[in-house]
């Protein structure tokens, strides 16, 4: 009876200190937070690059970045837009700057408003081709290769007044512009 005992004493102890074991690694893989994906900078490699023509503001193009990626995404400040074989980008609308950069989960859209042509531009031409680079966070560079989105009717008249918000999360915030 006394081995008898001892061998359940033992055994007693040994199943609480496997217990323990057991629940100090359970609390401690539950107290561990899960690894989420880090967002990333917005490229082309990440979303599908559209435009299109509205009908108001006239001489007006909507351009839309929808996240196809499978991480977050930011948006930072304005894309940088070239019509055919511009010798420099597309003019930023400094005054369209919003309040916090634009995040993208995967399936959201971003909007940038262009402005194409005014009664104050000059040496205005059909561009038939639009390149699309994102901006990296410091704005003094770009991100990944470029989109090449159509342009509706395949062409777009610009002149010299074109200019491109900063991207902005609605479709009107970038037409406000």
């Amino acid at each position: 009876m006394r081995t008898n005992r001892r061998t359940t004493a033992a055994l007693v102890t040994l199943t609480a200190a496997l217990s323990l074991t057991t629940l100090a690694g359970t609390a401690a893989t539950a107290a561990a937070p899960a690894k989420s994906a880090a967002p990333v900078a917005c490229s082309a490699a990440t979303t599908k690059v559209t435009v299109k023509e509205v009908q108001r503001p006239v001489n007006h193009l909507l351009l839309t970045a929808k996240n196809t990626g499978t991480k977050t995404c930011y948006a930072y400040n304005a894309p940088y837009l070239r019509f055919d074989e511009a010798q420099s980008a597309t003019q930023v609308l400094r005054d369209s700057v919003p309040q916090a950069v634009v995040t993208l989960k995967p399936g959201q859209s971003a909007y940038a408003g262009i402005g194409t042509s005014s009664p104050e531009g000059e040496d205005g031409y059909d561009a038939k081709k639009l390149g699309v680079l994102f901006s990296n966070r410091a704005a003094n560079g770009s991100v990944g290769t470029t989109a090449h989105p159509k342009l509706p009717g395949g062409s777009v008249y610009v002149d010299t007044s074109a200019f491109v918000t900063y991207w902005q999360s609605t479709a009107a915030d970038a037409l406000y512009w």
